[in-house]
């Protein structure tokens, strides 16, 4: 997800987008402890992208 996608999402539809890729990250994480992700750049994708969200968030709230 690109920033500018990021940046045009209202607080709730961030909070959601979260949950998510949390949920995403968990799962390749188990995948990966077993050896069967099958796209390992993915794990960095994900990591990165909740990154992202929790940067705007924090910048959305600060700014309210």
């Amino acid at each position: 997800m690109k920033i500018a996608d990021v940046r045009s999402l209202t607080a709730d539809q961030l909070h959601e987008e979260l949950l998510k890729l949390k949920k995403e990250q968990f799962n390749l994480r188990f995948q990966a402890a077993t050896g069967q992700v099958e796209k390992t750049h993915r794990v960095d994708e994900v990591r990165k992208s909740i990154a992202r969200i929790k940067t705007v968030l924090r910048g959305k709230t600060a700014a309210a």
